[in-house]
């Protein structure tokens, strides 16, 4: 179970990370405009949210450590089954402003798991 949990959050880490990468030196104009930009940053959004239910799946008390998690899950299925609605300043307004907290959690509770101090 611990196993499951712990690549759940390498996911989500991984995920968040590379959303970072791709949004490096990227103004919201770059992302309105760019399709394999957009395209990228949505899957790996989708990965997260998707990771986060296997977590409330095999571990749900583990869900109450991650801020907003319900909206990230809740988020994700926007992006995978309202492809048609997605509001890409919502998307940027994310990266920017909540991404870092969901991935401050996802490294305490990494920290924790694999026995380091947090």
């Amino acid at each position: 179970m611990v196993d499951n949990l712990l690549q759940h959050l390498h996911d989500i880490r991984e995920a968040a990370g590379a959303i970072f990468r791709f949004a490096s030196g990227k103004t919201f104009e770059d992302y309105e405009q760019d399709e394999l930009l957009r395209s990228g940053i949505e899957r790996k959004f989708e990965i997260i949210g998707e990771a986060l239910n296997r977590v409330r799946r095999d571990t749900p008390a583990i869900l109450d450590q991650i801020r907003e998690h319900r909206s990230i899950i809740s988020f994700r299925n926007i992006l995978a089954h309202g492809y048609d609605s997605i509001d890409n300043r919502i998307v940027w307004g994310i990266i920017n402003e909540d991404l870092g907290d969901l991935l401050e959690d996802v490294e305490q509770l990494i920290d924790k798991k694999e026995g380091y101090p947090c």
